[in-house]
């Protein structure tokens, strides 16, 4: 502030900022050793200690799989649990976070069998137990490595003693879960089209299966009318005779194991005869053909034929008829007849109206066999269900004419790589041959895939363990009745969550739960030859006493089935080799987790994933719990969405538009990851990419500076108190607005709305702070007496401020909250174990902040003036003027009124004229009768506040300073501050 050099300097006898909390965060250094101190004083256990008796808030960790680096989906899922954690246990509970990991299952089995493929080995030549000690070490590699990242990213958690689904207790735990299911009757071997992985030789649970784009060979088939009862004239049932039953399907391999043809009651069918054709093969002129009649044009002009309408074809007639199989001949099979069958799936959408029923293959196809299994057999049908395609995909002798009979050996659906076998043109070159090919073309369409191979995946029928969802479990419930009546007892966040979880388990089959792979909890029971399952105390005790001590590789151990079955060892029980579906696992991490754990609860408040999770963990953790306990494991289901790049496009390595959590946080800082997360809605999808993390590290800055400069000015505060009472009004207006946060704040964090709260802290911070409130108080805070009331004031506020904000923040930006903390308090052990501070109710002040909204729309016209005087550099500061303010508007006068308006707009001076103001006076158009006229400051220019003023000089000890900074001179040169 020194002018020249003859004048006094001024600079040391003002209360400026002081602080070593620096501008520039160097969060990429500083978040490590704020990690390392953390760790040393071991954090989580003096929370823990310091939340003794307490009572609990848990959120139950939805396990990672441990088979990679962190992605930028982990880190979303953990910094939104840790903010919920932390803000529960800065509010009064013991929120205690454990974090788990799923182990078992496919994509690690698949990771130690590429290095075995890799050394030209095949792993099943290596003893069981030796192979699962590999995925064990494996599965460990990556869970050291992910809490590495995890604890980066500022997660704080039981890091020490986490809970992981390879565990022995875990094991004995979920094998325990599943003997329940056995012993009450829950479980059973069943043979149902299941989703098959070929190139993982495993079945799939839909939580396993993507859908992606898929070309399909596409066909019309022609099965001959064989037999029926009919009420018509004999000329219609000539018609009939010489008619074939046209079916369309996508999978042309499924028609060895064709058995029956869907129609729909609903559906209006016709008799068509062909006229004319052009193809070199299909159907001839005079041949008759049955569709639905919205279809067959379509259809028709598909196969480039000309044709005529006979007759409507009835339901009652349809439901009578037989057909031969198209194959008929074919190596000696398929000598059956097919009869036509009723099916709620079948639509007059696309197709022909009639659905090609292969019960072996599809869900559908299954259910609608078995609906009318009984009367089948009444006619004389054989409903046994053929198994046509073996785990390797090639066709069996269910097959004949494809499979092992086959000259050259059987064909193939989908090979060992994922790619389309030769099964589908053999079948198509044999219904070429037996003129049963209608049409045929090719079809771009949705199918699933293994999430893991990213391969398409096929459906076949396969002996498979499932558990009931629709038996009744002896007190007039069912599986799927009391996961219905869960889902409607539980909290979601977002609502429609609870929508689409419901509709899930309301449509959902019975819950298959076996795969054939060797890495996971087997499915350890005992079963008879007809399928039925040993249920015997002693041996599930001996089993599970095993396992607790062993891990499950007890089951796999030589002499294993002896050791269980002890004196029931020479009965013929076999023991089942398949292992637990590993949604089976994480869905029974509430048991040894929330039950097991003295320092956890069940059920857990809330459970947080991804939306994907409601056919997932959501899902599988609602049926296991209901099935053993009636009720869900949680109280409250949160939902994110996924991170896709910043054009909207799904992150990929291919369009190189990957953000990984470890480079922004080498770059910028886990904070700033974080605060992404917080300003984003994560309910739905976000989208993450440079130009995003530049507006959260310039958000960021601002913040952070705010931050500083609240710790430079709390540097002279020596703890005195005032009284609200003798506070100004701007600072009453500062509290009152702390007040109307509190309640922010806290509705935020219970509805899990962060961006609510950060937003609001975040204009609050820059706009009402910086902006406003800090930017009026700098006089005053820097140039006023010791013993200024209005200083003192503004310090007991910044006091307030800073503990209130900081604290706020802290769930959301630990590293610099602890940092600004320790900075403020060098002897607190960390903020993180401080409560949110109580915001008194009397601080809320309605009536003065209506008032203050009206003076500071004044206070925005001048300031709008004044910038344009400054930008046209007609002044440098805001002290140079002394602008002219009118006020037509009488509540705006009344606001305004016995108010030092020169300071609220920080000029040296101001006039306030209650009348319109000059055409040339400068307005905002949305603050009505307010205008202001540009003059200069008069007097002359204080040496210390740089306010001008005319009793500069009054004091002639200080003769170049104002009135009231010479007294404060004054002052500060009696305690020997000058």
């Amino acid at each position: 502030m020194t002018e020249t050099a003859d004048k006094t300097d001024y600079s040391k006898t003002l209360y400026l900022p002081q602080t070593e909390f620096p501008m520039r965060a160097g969060l990429p250094q500083k978040e490590p050793e704020i990690v390392a101190r953390w760790q040393e004083m071991d954090l989580y256990s003096v929370l823990r200690d310091d939340a003794a008796g307490r009572p609990k808030y848990v959120l139950h960790d939805g396990p990672p799989y441990a088979n990679g680096n962190i992605h930028i989906g982990h880190a979303l899922n953990k910094v939104l649990k840790d903010v919920i954690t932390r803000s529960f246990q800065m509010r009064g509970y013991d929120s205690n976070y454990v974090p788990g990991w799923d182990c078992h299952g496919l994509p690690i089995e698949w990771k130690i069998e590429e290095q075995y493929r890799a050394k030209g080995q095949d792993k099943d030549q290596v003893p069981v137990n030796e192979f699962r000690k590999e995925c064990r070490d494996f599965a460990q590699h990556w869970i050291d490595v992910q809490t590495g990242e995890f604890q980066r990213l500022g997660i704080v958690g039981d890091f020490k003693n986490p809970y992981t689904t390879m565990n022995f207790h875990a094991e004995a735990r979920i094998a325990g879960e599943l003997l329940k299911f056995a012993m009450s009757g829950q479980l059973y071997r069943g043979s149902k089209p299941v989703m098959w992985s070929v190139v993982e030789r495993t079945a799939l649970a839909e939580a396993e299966v993507e859908y992606a784009d898929h070309e399909s060979d596409t066909v019309w088939v022609k099965f001959p009318v064989a037999d029926g009862v009919w009420s018509q004239e004999s000329s219609e049932l000539d018609h009939l005779l010489d008619a074939h039953v046209v079916i369309w399907t996508t999978t042309p391999w499924t028609i060895p194991g064709n058995r029956a043809i869907s129609f729909s009651p609903r559906i209006a069918y016709g008799l068509y005869e062909v006229t004319a054709a052009e193809n070199d093969f299909g159907p001839r002129p005079g041949e008759k053909l049955i569709f639905a009649d919205a279809l067959a044009e379509e259809s028709f002009a598909k196969a480039k034929l000309e044709y005529k309408r006979l007759r409507d074809v009835p339901a009652d007639e349809l439901g009578a008829i037989t057909c031969a199989h198209p194959l008929s001949g074919l190596g000696g099979g398929y000598e059956f007849v097919v009869p036509l069958i009723p099916g709620e799936h079948v639509t007059d959408d696309a197709g022909t109206g009639f659905v090609h029923t292969a019960p072996g293959h599809g869900r559908e196809d299954f259910d609608a066999w078995m609906d009318g299994a009984a009367a089948l057999r009444g006619r004389g049908i054989d409903t046994a269900i053929p198994f046509t395609v073996d785990d390797a995909g090639f066709f069996t002798k269910d097959a004949p004419g494809f499979g092992p009979d086959r000259e050259g050996g059987p064909a193939r659906v989908i090979d060992d790589n994922g790619k389309k076998g030769d099964a589908n043109q053999a079948v198509i070159t044999a219904l070429i041959e037996k003129n049963m090919l209608f049409a045929r073309g090719r079809l771009k369409h949705s199918y699933p895939h293994s999430w893991r191979s990213k391969k398409p995946v096929i459906f076949r029928n396969t002996p498979q363990w499932f558990v009931h969802m629709d038996l009744d479990l002896g007190d007039g419930t069912t599986l799927r009745s009391r996961a219905l009546r869960a889902i409607d007892d539980t909290r979601f966040v977002p609502k429609a969550g609870q929508t689409r979880l419901r509709a899930m388990i309301e449509e959902r089959p019975d819950w298959v739960l076996s795969r054939q792979r060797a890495w996971g909890v087997p499915i350890c029971v005992f079963v008879s030859e007809d399928g039925e399952v040993l249920k015997d105390d002693a041996v599930n005790a001996r089993i599970l006493e095993a396992f607790e001590a062993e891990g499950a590789d007890a089951w796999f151990a030589e002499g294993a089935r002896e050791r269980f079955l002890g004196s029931r060892a020479n009965e013929p029980w076999s023991m089942v080799r398949d292992i637990l579906d590993v949604w089976f696992d994480s869905g029974s991490t509430h048991t040894f987790t929330l039950e097991d754990r003295p320092d956890m609860k069940w059920p857990a408040d809330v459970y947080l994933e991804g939306s994907d999770q409601h056919r997932g963990w959501f899902h599988s953790s609602l049926l296991e719990s209901c099935g053993t306990r009636g009720r869900a494991p949680y109280d409250t289901v949160i939902t994110h969405g996924f991170t896709m790049a910043e054009d909207g496009r799904k992150m990929s390595k291919s369009l190189g538009n990957q953000v990984f959590p470890q480079d922004v946080m080498a770059k910028s800082g886990a904070d700033i990851l974080r605060l992404w997360v917080m300003t984003t809605d994560y309910w739905e999808d976000q989208r993450l990419g440079q130009n995003v993390i530049q507006t959260n590290v310039d958000a960021y800055r601002k913040l952070r500076n705010t931050i500083r400069w609240m710790l430079g000015t709390l540097a002279h505060d020596e703890g005195e108190d005032v009284a609200v009472a003798d506070m100004p009004e701007l600072e009453r207006l500062m509290l009152h607005r702390l007040a109307e946060l509190s309640e922010l704040v806290d509705k935020g964090y219970d509805n899990f709305d962060f961006k609510r709260i950060v937003r609001s802290l975040l204009d609050f911070m820059v706009v009402e702070l910086s902006a406003f409130y800090f930017d009026i108080r700098k006089d005053a805070l820097y140039c006023d007496a010791p013993s200024s009331t209005r200083r003192k004031a503004s310090l007991v506020v910044v006091r307030h401020l800073f503990d209130i904000l900081v604290t706020w923040l802290a769930p959301m930006l630990p590293f610099t909250m602890e940092e600004a903390w320790l900075e403020r308090y060098p002897d607190a052990r960390s903020v993180h174990l401080e409560q949110f501070r109580k915001v008194p109710g009397e601080w809320r002040d309605d009536a003065l902040a209506a008032k203050w909204r009206k003076i500071r729309q004044v206070r925005r016209v001048v300031t709008g003036a004044l910038e344009i005087e400054r930008k046209e550099k007609t002044i440098g500061s805001s002290l140079e003027a002394a602008p002219v303010v009118y006020v037509a508007d009488t509540e705006l006068q009344a606001a305004i009124a016995d108010r030092d308006m020169a300071e609220i707009c920080i000029t040296s001076g101001i006039s306030v004229e209650a009348a319109d103001a000059p055409e040339d006076a400068y307005r905002l158009d949305d603050v009505a009768d307010v205008g202001v006229v540009f003059a200069r400051a008069g007097g002359t220019k204080c040496a210390r506040s740089w306010r001008y003023t005319d009793d500069v000089g009054s004091d002639p000890e200080f003769p170049d300073v104002s009135a009231r900074d010479a007294a404060a001179l004054r002052e500060l040169k009696a305690v020997g501050r000058l």
